[in-house]
């Protein structure tokens, strides 16, 4: 994919809609990617397939991942910053409020 800027190896930018980038490994708090639009430093580690900011993020502006919108910035997010739960109100159900709704015996 021909692309005229160019970003981090570490980071996977899966739209050029998209204003976050998907950690392709484990970064470390403090480690400087390389976003596209300059240097910038990480806040705080960000696990493999967590996204991290392509460029400022506005309170209140809509974060796009494969070109979709999937949440709301709660805070400004600096670039390079790791964008996840402390910083992104998410436009679907927390997993962490589904309950198991299999019936009893079902699938056993």
């Amino acid at each position: 994919m021909a692309n005229s800027e160019t970003h981090d190896g570490r980071l996977i930018l899966l739209d050029p809609r998209d204003n976050v980038f998907v950690a392709r490994v484990r970064l470390a708090a403090g480690e400087t990617l390389e976003t596209g639009a300059g240097a910038a430093r990480l806040d705080r580690d960000a696990p493999l397939a967590h996204k991290i900011a392509r460029r400022a993020i506005a309170a209140g502006e809509t974060i796009l991942k494969y070109g979709a919108p999937i949440g709301v910035a709660t805070q400004a997010i600096a670039a390079g910053a790791h964008v996840h739960v402390h910083n992104l109100r998410s436009d679907y159900t927390p997993t962490y409020h589904l309950e198991d709704e299999r019936q009893p015996g079902a699938g056993s």
